[in-house]
């Protein structure tokens, strides 16, 4: 036991990801927060291809959507003060362009069907069991959007509702893909305008069906990271929370980080992150002096060490680095001949 801390026993599940696997993670923060360090770190991500979503519900719909090769059409969208929406997608798909929104919900449809289907591993981060159903309808949203909320009824799913959907969508995953791992987590982050105690029946709801789904199913393509339970016992302080004191803070998702990636990452991966987190600082450096030959210098030795890398580990996505470093180095050469 840590001297400062109760410290989460983290089972060792045998999975481990490299940068040849190809992984999806699905859902709300802990999704995005894990799923944009593995991408900085250039591991082959697809990162909620629906924008956030926060609910069993509305997760387990876009995966259905993803292995049924769904097409928006104008039908799908909703129109609200000028924008166009989907209730199936998080608000970044939105545009006060009606083709525009449906161009860029299929293309990104197409791209996340083809990786879920070639995914080792799948990660569905689950935020809340709350879930706000259209009245007109009865269509469960993703997204209000800013509607009015008399258009909507909210309701909490019980762990028996979850169970059910989700028995059903992880047979269907995997006669889709039979060889994707599905790690399920629930989110920390608390829901604080469903209520205090409704927050905490929320999150109990989704941990009672995990563990109910993982206990059916067995671990060998099934299990749990327990993120929640390591921000509520390792780091049950506010000064690991961010100013609203309801998301986590930086410091936080680095300690999440270091937990994943010491259970989840093969060996040869998490030594390699290193080398590639020096290329992807050193492409943020801006330095004082573009013409000065200390420049020139940076830029070779960094073009070298990604052509270096990218001879040992071709499968590396570098390419937008090599980029940056091959258009500053012609800029400092032009300049130079000034």
């Amino acid at each position: 036991m840590n001297q400062y801390y109760t410290a989460v026993s983290i089972k060792d599940l045998g999975w481990k990801i490299d940068h040849q696997s190809k992984l999806m993670l699905v859902g709300s923060c802990f999704a995005e927060n894990i799923g944009q360090r593995m991408l900085q770190l250039k591991f082959q991500v697809d990162l909620n291809p629906f924008g956030t979503l926060y609910n069993p519900q509305s997760i387990a719909k876009s995966l259905r959507l993803l292995m049924d090769g769904k097409t928006y059409t104008q039908a799908d969208l909703v129109e609200h003060d000028g924008v166009w929406h989907s209730f199936d997608h998080h608000s970044r798909f939105s545009s006060t362009n009606q083709q525009q929104t449906l161009d860029g919900i299929n293309e990104q449809l197409s791209r996340s069907a083809k990786h879920l289907k070639e995914s080792e591993f799948l990660i569905l981060s689950l935020g809340t069991a709350w879930i706000f159903e259209l009245k007109r309808t009865g269509q469960i949203v993703s997204n209000c959007h800013k509607l009015p909320a008399t258009e909507f009824k909210r309701l909490r799913l019980t762990p028996g509702e979850i169970v059910e959907e989700y028995r059903e969508l992880i047979l269907a995953l995997w006669r889709f893909n039979p060889k994707l791992k599905i790690l399920f987590t629930v989110s920390p982050i608390r829901h604080w305008k469903d209520g205090a105690v409704e927050n905490q029946l929320s999150k109990a709801s989704l941990l009672l069906a995990v563990d109910r789904l993982i206990t059916g199913f067995g671990e060998e393509q099934c299990a749990y990271f327990p993120s929640y339970e390591i921000v509520m016992d390792e780091l049950r302080d506010y000064r690991f929370y961010a100013p609203d004191m309801l998301h986590i803070s930086e410091q936080a998702v680095d300690h999440i980080w270091q937990k994943f990636s010491s259970k989840m990452i093969a060996e040869e991966s998490l030594r390699l992150t290193g080398q590639v987190l020096k290329i992807v600082k050193a492409m943020e450096h801006r330095p004082y002096q573009k013409t000065s030959k200390a420049y020139e210098n940076f830029l070779l030795y960094n073009l070298k060490e990604i052509n270096n890398l990218l001879k040992t580990f071709p499968f590396l996505n570098l390419g937008n680095e090599k980029k940056h470093f091959e258009l500053e180095l012609n800029g400092y050469q032009q300049g130079s001949k000034i």
